[in-house]
């Protein structure tokens, strides 16, 4: 559906060149909420941007639903784009205008006759939740309402792909959750596929099923959801799963562990999917007669299923320690023994 080889994007200014997007490859599949994550600067606005034509890469190839938007112009370029719909931060909406009318907006300028436009925009409020609002300014609407509105206009012109640039950035948690809740329902019942950019690994616990992670311009990570989750390999990678599951622990809180448990082994457990489910801690106590303590614990349910983590204590005879120890080995449950320094 969608593939960037080798893409960079320069910008060249009085003060020199800026590398807003360096050699970065993926391939995003059909039907799929894939997610571009990283802090401001690392180049996720321009990225987006890139894959409706809006900036022209420097070098490198983007190419959506079997067109090569990096290169087509004109009139091609403008059929594409009817392909591709997107969605803002800060909502963008006509304000002169009601919900009704604001999504009819694309459906006026693509020529649409009156009575087929209005029965798409009465399916799109339905859609949306917006029923008994049709009527109504975007300044009569809550934030969440406002989105509402921009997601059914990006709907109007039956897109294939769908881009949310920060599309959750300005509403609170609760709100958030609801907005993301109906991008799921929407990729279910209509296939599109979804690429979503955020600053916020609780976007893409959420919905995503695959996730990129961006840095000064480079994707340093990329995979399934779950897996970066259970094994994240870049450092800014790792900070922002720890927003989510507070897995990561100062060298600090780590040596005021091992002084409050000084005895048997403090051990750090990370399961995933069917594993969280299992009663493991009652089988370490009933099979090898040691004592667990558990020192802390956190379960974050993602798209593909729950990631949890676990500190614990093992103590008791050493070679029933050294028992348990492999027990959780050959359950697949990924094992850490915390160490002093």
């Amino acid at each position: 559906m969608i593939q960037l080889k080798n893409v960079s994007k320069i910008y060249r200014t009085k003060n020199g060149e800026i590398s807003a997007v360096n050699d970065v490859n993926l391939s995003i599949n059909k039907g799929e909420i894939f997610g571009i994550i990283g802090y401001s600067g690392a180049g996720k606005s321009t990225l987006i941007r890139l894959l409706n034509g809006l900036e022209k890469p420097t070098d490198g190839t983007v190419e959506v639903n079997g067109q090569l938007i990096s290169s087509i112009t004109g009139n091609k370029l403008r059929v594409a784009r009817q392909k591709i719909s997107m969605i803002f931060q800060h909502f963008n909406l006509l304000w002169s205008r009601t919900v009704a009318d604001n999504i009819a907006f694309p459906l006026e300028i693509a020529g649409i006759a009156k009575t087929e436009r209005d029965k798409k925009v009465k399916e799109l409020i339905d859609l949306v939740g917006l029923s008994g609002r049709e009527n109504a300014y975007p300044s009569q609407l809550s934030g969440g309402q406002k989105q509402r509105v921009g997601i059914a206009r990006a709907l109007a012109n039956n897109p294939e792909v769908l881009l949310c640039d920060e599309a959750t950035s300005a509403l609170d948690p609760e709100t958030t959750d609801s907005i993301l809740e109906l991008l799921l329902d929407i990729n279910k019942r209509l296939g599109l596929t979804i690429v979503l950019i955020t600053h916020e690994m609780h976007v893409i616990k959420k919905i995503c099923n695959r996730v990129a992670v961006m840095e000064a311009g480079r994707v340093v990570e990329q995979g399934e959801v779950l897996q970066v989750f259970q094994n994240p390999q870049a450092d800014i990678t790792k900070n922002f799963v720890h927003q989510i599951t507070g897995s990561k622990e100062s060298q600090g809180s780590i040596e005021q562990i091992l002084i409050n448990y000084p005895t048997g082994r403090i051990v750090k457990l990370t399961f995933v999917g069917q594993k969280t489910e299992q009663p493991v801690i009652s089988k370490l106590i009933k099979q090898f007669n040691v004592e667990v303590n558990i020192v802390h614990g956190n379960i974050s349910q993602t798209t593909s299923g729950p990631y949890g983590t676990l500190l614990i204590q093992i103590d008791g005879d050493a070679q029933n320690v050294q028992n348990a120890l492999a027990f959780l080995e050959t359950n697949e449950i990924q094992t850490e023994v915390i160490e002093h320094a």
